[in-house]
């Protein structure tokens, strides 16, 4: 069999280098192409649409790619394995080149066989493409092998004497290309009745972890911003090579690349949605495009970057998200679909200077910056573009509904929320839909709103006794019990304590079961998603457990009838339900830790489950290490917590002193030391161009020391004061006691936590325990709405 490559192919050969996972998806490419070509004819297929992928366990091993297609005659096949040639259509297949076979197996390995067949034919047919013995009349040896049953159809392309390197990789890494096959096919593998397998397991589509379709946020209290966009762009039909896939400019007969006769009308249109992921990740964020349900582009960022036409050079690109505590990734996400834009021949990249690109960022991303004070700041309009949507909505990661973000044990707790996607990955069915993210987020609100309610409660001085409210009511104590509605009184128990009385039941009435008390305590309870998790150590054993906070008018009774701060009740197994009571003295009075006393309860259960003689503050701690390292009190830890903070104070601190025009005045509070600080950061930070406007511009604040913002809050509280950064009052307080006791909570956590951020290698035990209450008390007196 002749298999001479065409012309257009010799130009490219050198150039291009595919990654062992590109070398398979080629070979995946072609028979998902046959199955979509099957689909579209309506025809039956009761084999099922299956593509297996076997892997080499070692450089003397073979790799072969399997389908379930329709197969191809002798004619078809000749054609097929000739380098550039290609009979897919360049604007509806994934094998759009017709080179990316020969490209793939020549770097897997020296041999390559290539066997198909038909329904009804008699045999298999093949060729054998071996690069050591082909000579310069590129013949290929002819080969044949029977088939068991007539009824057999599909192809196998075997490729062995391997590259070392390649079979090493695709021997250790069948996870991994399983991975990366999941990510670029999850579109096909999710809409059509396609099935991949790689070294005899199924590739299960990696799918997006977003927000439901009815999320959003309220931005300023008002504007309503969905986490979810559709995005469904038609533009107009154009005219476009079947041989070269260019796009013609007007009307015309020919190409006006290869000068081809085979044009044709196509549609263009722009299509997918953009929208917001459940957790924050470092990497993972970003957009897919994707061409002909193929990704070529993942968790791409660059529409998140805006190229300035008119800066100067090296300056002339402005990155809009992350933005706010860049630090910790992002969250927008989306899956766009460009089959009209041209690709690279890696499959790699679209071609960026195509004007089908152009216009798709435009619609996408619109022309202007995205950041709304940015375009202000360049008197340009505001972006109005779907993504400009989002990123207005959820740019910040403060935990609330404000922004989306789950609070876990009262702040934001990424690592956490990150282990709930990877749940979601795994299929779990209690993380597929976002209400497990949600309830972190009602949780979250409720505890701060219980929170403001108990200091506002606090701050009010002498509260009246109720015995003397009563008396000058002209009712005494015993009075309240006194039936004042008509029908038979309320008898009155006596001599008992409320734990005793709790448990009296009246003579006719029935008693209450463990089991309805337990589903009454559980039916009024909010799920604390921080502490349900998994409990133990691999030396004691593991507990699951699902942990609620009830509700303050049912505390939890033990079976004695006694009040219990935790309450433990076995549901089967290691599963466990654990009840807390947030209006018990351990935790109101004393301030106790929720998870110190339910480590304490596990503890107990798991020292006799294993039989141990270990002492129980040694299995606290061992549980503790084992099942909650993120809670662990480190120099690391809380000082990322508190520059994580004074990151979000510095942005706030910024947009309020350049919306007041006074950042001049702030600036001016600096000490010489500061200001020399702060120019030594910029330039550090590559900001040399902000040098020059020290003084003229609100910026300077993300670069000064730590210490130096507490003066600057300290001299300028009218500006911060009220809500516009801190929630504390100021300007309507009349006593200057008042007005420094309300300046005082802010100013006296904020020195803690820019000394902690600072510092924190150097800290004590106690010095962190402080500065993680700091941080607690600080975000706590920051104004909602920012």
């Amino acid at each position: 069999m002749k298999i001479t490559p065409s012309a257009r192919v010799l130009s490219m050969l050198g150039e291009i280098d595919f990654a062992e996972w590109q070398c398979v998806a080629e070979l995946v490419d072609n028979p998902f192409d046959d199955f979509l070509d099957v689909l579209g004819l309506g025809e039956a297929w009761p084999d099922g649409f299956m593509v297996s992928v076997l892997l080499p366990s070692s450089p003397k091993g073979v790799l072969e790619v399997r389908d379930t297609g329709r197969g191809m005659c002798r004619e078809r096949l000749e054609r097929a394995v000739r380098a550039g040639w290609s009979g897919n259509d360049m604007h509806e297949k994934l094998g759009l080149f017709g080179m990316g076979f020969n490209i793939s197996t020549a770097r897997l390995g020296r041999r390559t066989r290539i066997l198909t067949t038909r329904a009804g034919d008699p045999e298999w047919i093949g060729v054998e493409i071996d690069l050591d013995i082909i000579k310069d009349d590129f013949e290929a040896r002819d080969i044949t092998e029977p088939k068991d049953d007539p009824s057999q159809h599909g192809t196998r392309i075997i490729v062995d004497r391997l590259n070392r390197a390649r079979a090493d990789w695709l021997s250790r890494n069948a996870a991994a290309l399983r991975n990366v096959l999941g990510s670029v096919y999850s579109w096909i593998l999710t809409e059509h009745p396609f099935e991949l397998y790689v070294g005899g397991r199924a590739v299960k589509p990696v799918r997006h972890c977003r927000w439901g379709d009815d999320r959003y946020v309220l931005y300023n209290g008002k504007e309503r911003i969905p986490a979810y966009i559709v995005i469904d762009e038609k533009l107009e039909d154009g005219l476009a090579c079947r041989d070269c896939g260019e796009w013609q400019l007007g009307s015309r007969e020919n190409c006006s690349v290869c000068a081809g006769e085979d044009l044709t009308v196509r549609e263009r249109r722009i299509h997918g949605w953009l929208g917001v992921q459940r957790y924050l990740h470092k990497t993972e964020y970003g957009i897919d495009f994707l061409r002909n349900g193929r990704k070529i582009l993942r968790w791409d960022k660059q529409l998140f970057t805006w190229h300035n036409p008119e800066g100067k050079k090296g300056d002339n690109e402005e990155p809009e998200y992350p933005v706010d505590l860049a630090h910790q990734g992002g969250r927008i996400i989306g899956e766009i679909h460009l089959d009209h834009v041209p690709v690279t021949y890696q499959k790699d990249a679209f071609d960026y200077g195509d004007r089908s690109w152009i216009a798709a960022v435009e619609l996408l991303r619109g022309l202007v910056p995205l950041l709304p004070k940015r375009a202000a700041g360049l008197k340009l309009p505001e972006n109005e573009s779907p993504l400009a949507l989002l990123v207005k909505g959820f740019r910040r990661n403060d935990p609330g509904m404000r922004y989306l973000v789950p609070g876990v044990d009262g702040k934001a707790n990424h690592e956490v929320t990150r282990a709930w996607g990877r749940k979601f990955q795994a299929g779990d069915p209690d993380y597929q839909s976002d209400e497990h993210w949600w309830s972190a987020i009602v949780q979250f609100e409720e505890a701060k709103n219980r929170g403001k309610a108990s200091k506002t409660i606090a701050s009010i001085p002498s509260q009246a006794d109720e015995e003397a409210v009563l008396d000058a009511l002209g009712r005494g104590v015993g009075d309240v019990n006194a039936s004042t509605v008509t029908g038979p009184a309320t008898p009155v128990v006596t001599g008992l304590t409320p734990a005793s009385a709790a448990t009296t039941v009246m003579a006719g009435e029935k008693k209450e079961t463990r089991s309805e008390r337990l589903a009454r305590y559980e039916a009024g309870a909010t799920p604390h998603a921080y502490l349900t998790r998994s409990f133990g150590h691999p030396d004691l054993g593991h507990l699951k457990v699902r942990a609620f906070l009830t509700n303050s008018g049912t505390p939890p009774l033990d079976d004695i009838g006694q009040p219990v701060p935790i309450l433990l009740d076995q549901r089967g197994g290691n599963e466990f339900i654990a009840l807390i009571d947030p209006s018990h003295e351990a935790f109101q009075r004393f301030g106790g830790d929720y998870a110190d006393l339910l480590l304490i309860e596990l503890g107990a259960l798991l020292k006799v489950r294993a039989r141990s003689d270990w002492s129980h503050a040694r299995i606290v701690t061992a549980i503790r290490s084992a099942s909650m390292r993120d809670s662990a009190l480190d120099g690391d830890t809380v000082g990322s917590e508190a520059r994580d903070l004074l990151s979000e104070i510095r942005e706030c601190l910024a947009e309020r002193l350049a919306e007041t025009g006074s950042y001049t005045a702030g600036y001016d509070y600096l000490t010489r030391e500061e200001a020399v600080a702060t120019e030594d950061a910029m330039i550090a930070a590559g900001k040399v161009g902000l040098v020059g406007s020290l003084g003229r511009d609100a910026g300077f604040v993300q670069y000064v020391p730590a210490l130096a913002l507490v003066r600057i809050v300290e001299k300028m509280p009218d500006t911060f004061m009220d809500g516009a950064v801190f929630r504390g009052p100021y300007a309507g307080v009349s006593s200057p006691s008042g007005r420094a006791l309300s300046l005082a909570r802010v100013t006296g956590c904020l020195a803690d936590v820019a000394t902690i951020g600072t510092f924190a290698g150097e800290a004590t035990p106690p010095q962190l325990r402080r500065a993680r209450l700091s941080v607690a008390l600080l975000r706590d007196e920051m104004a909602d709405e920012r």
